[in-house]
């Protein structure tokens, strides 16, 4: 059994080059492809958005002399390149796939609109909404906010390398202690990074709760939704 009918998983581009230093690492597509198998075949709706910092980040570009526009329109083109490679490792695994993009460039993903998500949801396919909002100056984060109230999901499942919220980076600080549920007014008051400004608030105003937990581990996402208090979860 699982305790929700259909989420919004948000996965970082970083995430995907695994081992490696830049790219795609396919060892670890084919880890999160089975992964997201194990709860498809628990008849979850999987809406999927992915960042795109393995290959180019709009934010950091312009820190370079990129202009803030054409480095975010880089940005989005790298997540349509990692959710082409996902939606690969997944067929490859025996799962059906959908990409939609918010950008218009068919043949290589439909142009999004949140029926067409909906539809394929419905239809059993894993639907990877990419090229964030389409627009610049919104990050990943903001793309997934938007994406998991759009399709009506249950929450939107965060996977990192860290297990959880920490009251301080506990990559850096180890006296960093992890919450096991917190509110969005909370994260707000202590300028936690769980997700940017307008991606936090975008979810605390329409109640889309969020469980931020490790996703490298492999069998994490099926134990999050069997409902196993791993990660922290985010809520009004």
């Amino acid at each position: 059994m699982t305790t929700y009918k259909r989420i919004l998983l948000k996965l970082s581009g970083e995430s995907l080059m695994g081992g490696k230093s830049y790219g795609l690492d396919e060892n670890r597509l084919s880890e999160y492809a089975l992964q997201i198998k194990e709860i498809h075949n628990m008849g979850v709706q999987i809406g999927i958005v992915i960042g795109g910092g393995n290959i180019f980040r709009g934010l950091s570009g312009a820190d370079k002399g990129f202009d803030r526009v054409k480095g975010d329109q880089m940005g989005m083109l790298a997540t349509v390149i990692n959710s082409l490679a996902l939606s690969s490792a997944l067929t490859a695994a025996g799962v059906k796939t959908r990409v939609l993009t918010a950008i218009r460039m068919e043949p290589i993903g439909e142009f999004y609109n949140k029926w067409r998500a909906i539809e394929c949801l419905e239809a059993g396919e894993v639907v990877i909404l990419s090229a964030g909002t389409g627009n610049p100056f919104f990050t990943t984060d903001t793309g997934s906010s938007l994406r998991g109230i759009e399709i009506e999901a249950d929450i939107m499942l965060k996977g990192t390398r860290v297990d959880g919220i920490y009251t301080a980076d506990p990559e850096k600080d180890a006296t960093a202690v992890k919450f096991a549920d917190i509110t969005y007014d909370e994260v707000l008051a202590r300028g936690l990074k769980v997700m940017d400004l307008t991606a936090t608030c975008m979810c605390k105003e329409n109640r889309l709760p969020i469980i931020v937990f490790d996703m490298d581990t492999p069998g994490n996402l099926k134990r999050v939704l069997a409902g196993e208090a791993i990660g922290t979860l985010v809520h009004n």
